[in-house]
């Protein structure tokens, strides 16, 4: 069911490195890289490679690879890799007025977490939530954990908004856009730190392109078209 365009273009500059990684990661992976070198300077040979093994699943999780984004009017591109969780039209949303279509996309440990966004636009606000820290699959982790809603002014005209939810294991939400940047499609707006899920509110009458249990690519999936 998802959309095919047969046009794609960079929404970000395309980085200079093979194996890029975000910015945010560089601490986690220094800092376990030094424990790693001290275990292995006091020849702690188990503790060592227990270390290394996790030193390279931090470098995997912050993998931040460049991606195409299809080109054409009105489509909406998914903001998150993952899988579809939620997909439906709910009549109070929160953020934006309502009713909106509901896209919710998983992140598990092993996915992409870096958050592009859906649609052209200019952000209007953003609403951080402290909140608990629920599997990020279920419903109600998008009501009860922390999270971070950003409200854009669509190239289209519509507002939508998109929700960053930490999840069971995250304690870490990075957004870097402030109100009135205005960003591409499919350009990098943030990250979500071990484990999350992203919700999208568009317009109600946006014609959807995934199903539920679908898998997507953030920037490159396309989750559907706006009305």
């Amino acid at each position: 069911m998802e959309n095919r365009p047969d046009r794609y273009a960079w929404a970000d500059t395309p980085a200079r490195t093979a194996f890029p990684v975000a910015s945010a990661g560089y601490p986690y992976i220094f800092a376990g890289a030094f424990v790693t070198l001290v275990f292995a300077l006091l020849e702690w040979e188990a503790a060592a490679v227990l270390f290394l093994v996790v030193t390279a699943l931090v470098i995997l999780f912050f993998r931040d690879p460049d991606r195409v984004v299809p080109a054409g009017e009105k489509l909406i591109v998914a903001p998150a890799d993952g899988r579809i969780v939620h997909l439906d039209v709910v009549e109070a949303p929160p953020f934006i007025e309502g009713p909106a279509l509901k896209v919710s996309i998983f992140m598990s440990v092993a996915n992409v977490h870096i958050n592009r966004f859906p649609v052209g636009g200019t952000l209007l606000e953003t609403h951080y939530h402290p909140g608990r820290f629920i599997n990020a699959s279920l419903d109600k982790a998008s009501e009860h954990n922390e999270r971070n809603a950003l409200v854009i002014r669509t190239d289209e005209g519509p507002d939508i908004c998109v929700v960053q939810v930490a999840g069971l294991v995250a304690r870490r939400i990075i957004s870097w856009p402030r109100p009135g940047d205005h960003l591409s499609r499919g350009q990098r707006f943030g990250l979500i730190c071990f484990g999350s899920r992203v919700d999208c509110y568009l317009p109600p009458l946006a014609q959807p392109k995934v199903r539920l249990g679908d898998r997507v690519k953030g920037g490159t999936s396309v989750l559907g078209v706006m009305p």
